[in-house]
């Protein structure tokens, strides 16, 4: 991949650096909050070299996969200083959105960064309970001592990298909203409340804010709205000095007295709820939340769950429900994408599911949703049965996760308890199980599209035909006719799958040329198989790879089995819904036994009715 001439593309169609109010990125995809997100060409970005997928709610997400870091550095130097910079103006129209997509954006952009930092510190305190599990180091040595409370860093200073990114995306002083929010964690002024001191003749609250996540952010919000009422109202000559002071004596005060107790009590409440719905759903909880995942992922609804599992490992120092259910369907995420990968003939499916499959086995699975998934509805259902599965399981064995990170191979030690040894094995079993449950599932239901489109069944000719039969075949569509040399898939240009033409459709009906039987209609609707009479089978594929439509835009008149006439409707097809997917709208019209029949076009580069002849066919 060209990272920088992939970066410039997708700068390009979501409405240039100017659109571009926030960028971010997590493991396999650029977040990009714009100011105007219709600016954006969904379609075009999805045709980018590199570009896996794109999916708009509250964000544009461009899913890129395991290089998604390269791509965002290469963005970044393109964008440079209209991304994450306080003060900056748009003075173009704003796009009015709903409450809900404001808050959801706001959850996203303070929490996703924070998963890295949690993240490695949690693995290695996850591989530090495993080494003194298995007795390899002492709980007890001053360097598992040291190496524990490094990896506890990132949680207790949680108040402060949650102060970080909730300026940033407020746009306000960063360092400013950071020393407010260590006003609460200050060991002297924790001291002086821990003793009973009266600060400002008030009695505040003795609460350990250390690991705490919604008081900062409550803090930071009223930070912000004292940091631009002063810039607002101060003289330009003392702004420098005197915004941070006043924004500082008012909110480090409010922010003790009030705000700090608020944050801790919702953050409190908001663990209660999860554990107690835990408690009185046990595995049944596990197991569906495992289940929707994949639909949960794909909308980006699974980050509502992140502000929960921070504030469980933080007030409880374990999850019991999110990381569970994850580790359920990141492996089945996995093993579907290797059966994939046996299963299929299309070389293009088979590499992507290899390279999904693997970063799904370590706790990444866009690439294998949006790549594999999704665009297979019997993969999806495997996925969330396998997933049901293994997070019951996982629930009815009570798995705790000790460290905030993607479940996976490689972090399976945040399931390490030193109080139950079990707690590991029993998330081995949920792996195994998940793995082996979804690889079995696809590996019997899975069919492969092409093949399908592309392979039809063996057919014995009528005996009465002579040497010299020949046959005229009508138009199916109205439309414009292309050689098949032109059209721009190698399966159908190169006459592998058999001989004919392409029709660029005016009209959205697919007619039958000639009397014949129904063999097959695709389940999306937007392929059909027709044997005639004569014998000659007739393949008509509307549009280029609408499969990943999923029926969308297609409606079949007909079904398998149905003998029809020449001129009877097929098939109606939306022309408009294909473009505006995405794909090419050209009809393949094709003779795939080729070894029995000759196939020559009547006419090419012409405008035809579906009552223009424009096939004859003969025995080969």
């Amino acid at each position: 991949m060209n990272y920088q001439e992939t970066a410039k593309e997708i700068v390009q169609e979501i409405g240039g650096k100017e659109n571009v109010s926030h960028l971010e990125h997590c493991s396999t995809r650029l977040r990009f909050t714009l100011k105007d997100s219709k600016k954006a060409d969904k379609a075009a970005l999805e045709n980018i070299d590199g570009v896996m997928g794109v999916r708009q709610n509250v964000q544009t997400q461009v899913i890129i996969g395991n290089e998604v870091v390269e791509v965002f550095d290469e963005v970044k130097k393109l964008i440079g200083d209209t991304v994450d910079t306080g003060g900056s103006e748009n003075n173009g129209p704003k796009e009015k959105q709903k409450i809900g997509a404001v808050v959801l954006d706001f959850i996203i952009s303070v929490f996703q960064p924070l998963i890295p930092a949690i993240a490695g510190g949690g693995i290695l305190r996850s591989l530090l309970l495993l080494a003194s599990l298995l007795g390899v180091m002492s709980d007890q040595s001053s360097t598992y001592q040291v190496l524990y409370q490094v990896g506890g860093a990132p949680l207790y200073f949680l108040p402060i990298l949650v102060a970080i990114t909730t300026a940033k995306k407020l746009k306000v002083n960063e360092l400013v909203a950071v020393s407010v929010v260590g006003v609460m964690i200050l060991p002297s002024l924790t001291a002086m409340i821990s003793e009973g001191t009266s600060l400002l003749s008030f009695g505040i609250e003795n609460i350990d804010y250390g690991s705490q996540v919604f008081p900062a952010i409550l803090t930071v919000l009223f930070y912000s709205v004292m940091e631009k009422f002063f810039t607002k109202y101060s003289f330009k000559a003392i702004r420098i000095f005197f915004v941070p002071m006043m924004s500082l004596l008012i909110t480090a005060p409010v922010a003790l007295l009030i705000l700090g107790p608020l944050g801790f009590n919702v953050g409190t409440a908001f663990s209660s709820i999860i554990v107690a719905l835990y408690e009185n759903l046990g595995w049944v909880a596990t197991g569906l939340l495992a289940a929707v995942l994949p639909l949960m992922v794909v909308t980006g609804m699974h980050k509502a769950m992140i502000p929960y599992a921070v504030s469980s490992m933080s007030e409880l120092g374990m999850e019991l429900l999110y990381l569970p259910a994850s580790l359920a369907h990141n492996i089945s995420e996995s093993g579907a994408c290797f059966a994939v990968s046996l299963r299929t003939k299309d070389k293009k499916l088979r590499a992507t599911a290899i390279s999904a499959g693997i970063s799904a086995l370590f706790g990444i699975t866009e690439p294998a949703l949006y790549g594999v998934t999704i665009l297979h509805k019997r993969v999806l259902y495997s996925v969330m049965l396998s997933s049901l599965i293994g997070g019951a399981v996982a629930g009815i064995t009570a798995i705790r996760a000790f460290a905030l990170v993607g479940p996976g191979l490689a972090s399976i030690t945040m399931y390490a308890d030193p109080s139950n040894a079990m707690n590991l094995v029993w998330a081995f079993v949920v792996f195994g199980l998940s793995f082996a449950l979804s690889f079995v599932f696809v590996l019997v239901s899975f069919k492969d599209a092409k093949a399908a489109e592309a392979t039809p069944e063996e057919t014995t000719l009528p005996q009465n035909l002579t040497a010299d039969y020949t046959e005229t075949l009508m138009s199916p569509v109205t439309g414009k006719v292309i050689p098949l040399s032109e059209v721009k898939d190698d399966v159908f240009s190169s006459g592998m799958v058999g001989g004919g033409v392409g029709i660029i459709p005016e009209e959205g009906k697919l007619y039958a040329p000639a009397d014949g039987e129904v063999t097959m209609v695709f389940e999306t609707g937007h392929a059909l198989g027709l044997r005639l009479d004569c014998g000659a089978e007739i393949l008509f594929h509307i549009g280029l790879d609408t499969v990943q439509m999923q029926g969308t835009g297609f409606t079949p008149k007909v079904q398998a089995g149905d003998h029809v006439k020449k001129g009877q409707l097929l098939i109606e097809f939306d022309i408009q819904a294909i473009q505006a997917a995405g794909f090419d709208d050209t009809v393949i019209y094709v003779v795939t036994n080729q070894d029995k029949f000759t196939v020559e076009p009547l006419q090419e580069d012409t405008n035809v009715t579906n009552e223009s002849k424009l096939l004859t066919i003969s025995l080969a």
